[in-house]
Parts: structure tokens; sequence; C-alpha cells
């Protein structure tokens, strides 16, 4: 089992450096970077997308990692497979993140297999992504470590909010024992803020930090009108 101490990220701002296929930021070296910079701004956590990216973060960055491979076309591709996330693991990653939802895995496994299996060969801890209160319900019960409210508003149980999902986010936190991370569309301070108020441990923020496609889209679109 992994020696990392959950308490670490208590409280605080774990940064997502990914960059979608065909992006010109995507590239291990570049996500390092930005992994790095996250560092000095304070960031207690990394989370990122990829083996190579995984592995290349891991070296250089001294933070808990929290590591996911995107794959496949399917409604489950967060980490969708066993054989993924013992690659991730195997990367570097303490924490793997997976799609905790209650949907069918591309390779028959159930979650709880999956999660058991994983921690028999790589003593990761798991962070389960979830849709809805009743996704995270179940997978504490399949044994995930850490519960991440990143697929809400994308799996069909919940509407897909403005900002963060805050009824979700604190349905799971008066719920469940483990740690409830906040996920998925925080892009302000005030909301991450919030997120903090409705009881998640820690917040992770991606696209508002570290996408700037997205970034100056948002400034273009307000500009234009």
């Amino acid at each position: 089992m992994t020696s990392l101490d959950l308490n670490a990220l208590r409280g605080g701002l774990i940064v997502s450096c990914q960059a979608y296929p065909g992006e010109p930021m995507r590239h291990p070296e570049t996500m390092t970077q930005l992994a790095e910079s996250a560092v000095v701004g304070g960031a207690v956590g990394i989370r990122a997308q990829g083996v190579s990216d995984v592995r290349s973060i891991h070296e250089r960055v001294a933070l808990p990692l929290i590591g996911l491979w995107k794959d496949g076309d399917g409604d489950v591709f967060i980490t969708p497979s066993l054989e993924h996330a013992i690659a991730v693991a195997g990367a570097g990653a303490e924490i793997v993140a997976l799609d905790g939802t209650r949907r069918a895995r591309p390779d028959g496994l159930s979650l709880a297999e999956t999660i058991r299996r994983l921690r028999d060969e790589t003593g990761a801890l798991v962070m389960a992504d979830v849709g809805s209160v009743d996704d995270g319900l179940a997978a504490v019960d399949a044994g995930a470590d850490l519960v991440g409210t990143t697929l809400c508003g994308y799996t069909g149980e919940r509407p897909k909010t403005a900002g963060p999902d805050l009824e979700v986010l604190a349905a799971l936190a008066d719920r469940i024992a483990v740690p409830v991370i906040a996920e998925g569309r925080v892009h302000t301070p005030a909301q991450a803020s919030a997120c903090i108020d409705a009881g998640a441990f820690a917040v992770v923020v991606g696209t508002a930090i570290t996408h700037p496609a997205t970034i100056t889209g948002w400034f273009a679109d307000a500009i234009s009108r």
C-alpha cells in the first residue's frame, strides 16, 4: 500500500494538468512545466493524464499525484480497464483516478474487482470519478479511497450545472466517510471556496488554470459581445 497520507491534500488545491489530443500543449514536458508552475502557486497535488505525462511529472514534482488514462470512445473512458489502471500506477501515480460510475466497464470487471486487483498488484489508492450521489455511495462500497464529482453532468443522471455540482458534493460529504474531492467546472476562486464550504476535502481545478485555449476563448467571447 502506498505510504501517501491523504491529509496532505486536505483543504488544498489540486491542479489538473491535461491537454486535449491535437493541441499544441499536448506534450509531457509541457504538462510537467505546468505542474512545476502549480507548485510555485501553492498547489498541494497534481492530477495528470496519460502514462508519459504521469511518469514525467512523478520524476520532477514532489507532490501527491493523481493519475489517469483517458482511452476509448465509449461512455467509460477515464482509466477504463484494470490494465490501464495498473499502467498508471506503474508510471508513478500514488492515486489512480478511474470511472467510478455504475456503468459497465469495457473489460467486464466490476468496479470492486478492479479496485481490489489494482490495490493488490500496485498498492495504489483509488479515486472514483462519479456522476451522482448513488455512484458515490456505490464506489465507496466497492472500496474507493476517495470520491470525486468529476462526472456530474456528463452521465445523464444529473443536469450539467454552470459551475461545480455543489448539491452532489454536499450530499456525498454528508453521507460517506472517505474524502470527497470537488472536480468539474470550477472556474473561479469563489467557486473553489464554495466547494470547500460545501464539504469538499480538496478541490481540483484544471481548465481555468492550465487550458489557455479555453481561457482565451472566455475573454475573446466576452469582448466580441
